[in-house]
């Protein structure tokens, strides 16, 4: 995530490097990763067992040019797996979890998948395989479930896609652009369509037919046509806004720039991707000129589309398949697959694989036969969709927050290969966290090279998860070891297994470190944690380097000019050892900008619009500021909760400050803090904020009140204008903002149906009757609560009331 350096390619492209000798392509992943040389870059594997087997999830944070130069080995590698460690090491046995416990881990989990979301959305460029992906999502599902109180408003379960990228305009969908649920395994389909059934309350024998489809690997795009003419195309974004790529999406061709008979106001939604035939003849154009090659037609086409400059776009091979809608002035169809087929009729390429299935059985053997012939497509896809056919019940069955009720994604199981582990080295992150990576001799697994794999932590090498419950039936990793790596999607790859018939003789167990490599300092690891981290703090250089490439990462303050290879140069230098330093160049070096000139790679233009670069970002918005200063388990939807909340940095800070001296900061855990929350006003103020638990309160007030490291921030805040964030907007809904409680027999519509539509609008269901209760709807046989509400004077309406409140509102998330 470093800054551009004056380079005007975007996305993938930018985020890609070629195995040099390996004739491969493979991918550095991010700008903060270094490229890939000799050896190839890391990249992912895994199969869905391989993906259970490893607890239930992990994952990887971006990676930096340290890592990837890791022991000679040029390869791009996480220095910050302390993120990969936490999702492996935490394990998937909600029933043995604590509240402390899932508090904790529900806000690793919103950290961990908010910056996969970054990285996939953002920069086409994955740092979580999709089982990796996926095995969070549900652990977070589990937990919420378990723990409902516990539910954080920045919860993944929530959140779709990522905020559009700087650099584009930004788009608002109509209608949210939303994301699909997974399906597994055929008992996962079944409980799907078992859940429709219940939903609407459907007998077993009622018909319910399905339209099944492959799920493209590619970047999704929302094309607006009115009165038959294109005039606006959108990615997905976050699901609500996405970035303005019209320009760009006139330029392919299976893209119609006019329709005939089309209804008014047409949106239409698919995937925009590359064949495998195109990507391969772009990679020998690519290679031909000298230009960076790309790992996979997924991030080529993500990275193509997504340019400043659409005539890069147009000289690309891009695809479009049309397979869903948005807003519509008038209905297509009363199917899926007679509006699929309308679509096809307006000039739109659909897939030709799109069955219409009747039953189970026949949705299995769809997606068995597609997986067969898979290799054989000519293009890349990920799963198969089913989606219900009859669009009355898509209506009626509705939106959850993120995912449609009536779709599901099977998704495909993973590749896997054997190979032999070389070496372990140690790598340090921004939070002093060492995690080891595997040196492996490069094998190719599905067309792309791996030689490196995360190893996550010492339990894990040892064949143990963090609770000490045996993984890969208790086989250790050691160095010369036979293993088998698995590959889900172009990224950092993982081991599932190991050989032990092929062990040599004389290998010994891996011993882990108990001293930082980087600076010498003991490596402790507290109790609870899955990892050993480097007590040097600031005197780490690993540290300081990793926390100051956090600080000018994209979402942070996103400095032109300043990426993670300056960020180290300066660093090496002197010139830049805190994030205040950074504000402080032109003062130092700045006259006549010698110093900065003389320096490898820059001129005196370069020089100055750095300088200029910097000095825009000192009037900069609280929540890229709380995110930046890369505070554990404050991630970038937390920061922004934080910022809406405080407003200013003075009343964020001195409430911080505050906490920290009130008895709850100081209680060893939840339980023991619970009597003193009454005494500690500001601690409960923190704590109290949608999204923001007991962790985020714990680090944020002991980090912001270390000396040094407090110390450091207010030189950096006295450079700052900071502003706060601009207020919400609310759609108009009626209920927007509201706690509704429903209670009796609801003869229209189902309780969950009913549910669904008030938070669709902005409003919070509760399930009892509090002075908090904004609106009761009440139907035969409410009873106490309906009592209850007339007592506290809260407004009470029947279900016809409800429907007529709501009759004027929006789909809400639709």
């Amino acid at each position: 995530m470093a800054g551009k350096s004056g380079r005007t390619d975007e996305g993938a492209e930018r985020d890609q490097s070629r195995a040099e000798g390996k004739g491969a392509a493979i991918d550095a992943l991010t700008e903060d990763a270094a490229r890939a040389e000799g050896k190839g870059a890391a990249t992912d594997a895994r199969t869905e067992d391989a993906a259970r087997a490893q607890g239930k999830g992990t994952a990887i944070d971006a990676r930096t040019e340290d890592a990837a130069r890791a022991g000679g080995k040029g390869a791009a590698i996480d220095a910050r797996t302390e993120d990969a460690t936490r999702a492996q090491g935490a394990g998937f046995d909600v029933d043995a979890l604590t509240e402390d416990a899932a508090r904790a881990r529900l806000a690793d989990l919103a950290d961990l998948l908010d910056a996969a979301n970054r990285a996939y959305y953002q920069e086409d460029a994955p740092d979580l395989s999709d089982a990796d992906y996926d095995a969070l999502k549900r652990e977070n599902a589990a937990i919420e479930a378990r723990f409902p109180t516990l539910k954080r408003a920045d919860s993944p379960s929530e959140q779709v896609g990522a905020a559009p990228a700087e650099g584009f305009g930004k788009i608002v969908h109509a209608q949210r652009m939303m994301s699909l649920a997974n399906a597994f395994d055929g008992q996962d389909v079944e409980d799907f369509v078992a859940g429709i059934r219940r939903y609407l309350n459907l007998p077993e024998d009622a018909p319910l037919a399905f339209c099944a489809e492959p799920k493209i690997d590619g970047l999704s795009l929302s094309l607006r046509y009115e009165g038959g003419r294109l005039v606006s195309a959108a990615t997905r974004g976050d699901g609500e806004t996405g970035e303005n790529v019209t320009a760009n999406a006139r330029t392919i061709g299976d893209i119609p720039q006019t329709l005939t008979d089309a209804p008014e106001v047409l949106e239409v939604r698919g995937e925009v991707y590359m064949s495998h035939a195109d990507f391969a003849a772009l990679n020998a154009r690519q290679a031909a000129l000298g230009a960076k090659t790309f790992a996979n037609p997924r991030n080529a086409a993500a990275g193509s589309l997504r340019q400043l400059d659409a005539e890069i776009t147009r000289a690309r091979p891009l695809r479009f398949f049309a397979y869903s809608w948005g807003e519509l002035s008038d209905p297509l169809a009363e199917t899926q697959m007679g509006a699929i087929a309308r679509l096809e009729e307006l000039g739109f390429q659909t897939n030709p694989l799109t069955r219409r299935c009747d039953t189970i059985e026949d949705m299995l053997a769809h997606y068995a036969g597609i997986e067969a012939g898979r290799a054989n497509l000519g293009y890349d896809i990920d799963g198969v969709v089913y989606k219900l056919d009859d669009l009355g019940l898509q209506a009626r069955l509705g939106l959850r927050s993120t995912t449609p009720r009536w779709a599901i994604a099977h998704k495909f199981p993973a590749e896997l290969a054997w190979t032999r582990l070389e070496a372990i080295d140690i790598q340090v992150g921004r939070t002093g966290a060492l995690s080891p990576v595997a040196r492996l001799v490069p094998v190719t697994v599905g067309g792309v090279v791996v030689s490196n794999a995360t190893l996550h932590n010492e339990d894990y090498i040892a064949g143990r998860d963090a609770r000490g419950q045996v993984i890969r039936a208790g086989k250790d990793i050691r160095v010369g070891d036979w293993v088998q790596v698995y590959r889900a999607g172009d990224v950092i790859p993982k081991i599932a297994d190991v050989d032990l018939a092929r062990r040599p003789e004389g290998t010994e167990p891996y011993v882990f470190p108990g001293h930082c490599p980087e600076c010498g300092s003991e490596a402790v690891r507290e109790e609870g944690d899955a990892v050993r981290r480097c007590t040097g703090g600031l005197i780490c250089p690993a540290q300081a380097v990793e926390k100051l490439k956090h600080f000018v990462s994209r979402a942070a303050f996103d400095i032109e000019g300043l990426g993670a290879k300056q960020v180290e140069a300066f660093h090496a230098d002197g010139w830049i050892r805190e994030p205040a330093d950074i504000f402080e160049l032109r003062a130092r070096y700045g006259s006549g900008l010698q110093q900065l000139k003389n320096r490898e790679g820059w001129g005196e233009k370069s020089a100055a619009n750095l300088f200029d670069a910097i000095d825009e970002r000192r009037r900069i918005g609280l929540g890229r500021v709380i995110f930046a200063l890369g505070i554990r388990h404050v991630g970038e939807v937390a920061a922004n909760d934080l910022a809406r909340h405080f407003a200013t940095w003075e009343a964020f800070a001195q409430t911080v400050d505050r906490a920290a001296a009130e008895p709850a900061a100081h209680a060893p855990d939840a339980k023991a803090r619970k009597p003193l929350l009454a005494e500690s006003p500001a601690w409960s103020e923190i704590t109290a904020i949608d999204g923001i638990g007991e962790a985020v309160a714990v680090a944020l007030t002991t980090t912001l009140t270390q000396a040094a490291e407090r110390a450091s921030v207010d030189r950096l805040v006295a450079h700052l204008d900071i502003v706060p964030p601009p207020a919400r907007k609310t759609d108009g809904s009626p209920v927007a903002g509201k706690t509704v409680v429903f209670t009796g027999t609801l003869e229209k519509m189902t309780r969950a149906e009913a549910k669904a539509r008030a938070e669709a609008l902005g409003a919070k269901v509760a399930g009892s009757v509090s002075a908090k209760t904004d609106l009761l709807v009440a139907g035969p046989g409410a009873g106490s609560k309906a009592t209850k509400a007339a007592e506290l004077g809260i407004e009470t309406i029947d279900e016809d009331g409800w429907l007529a409140l709501i009759a004027g509102a929006g789909p809400g998330d639709g």
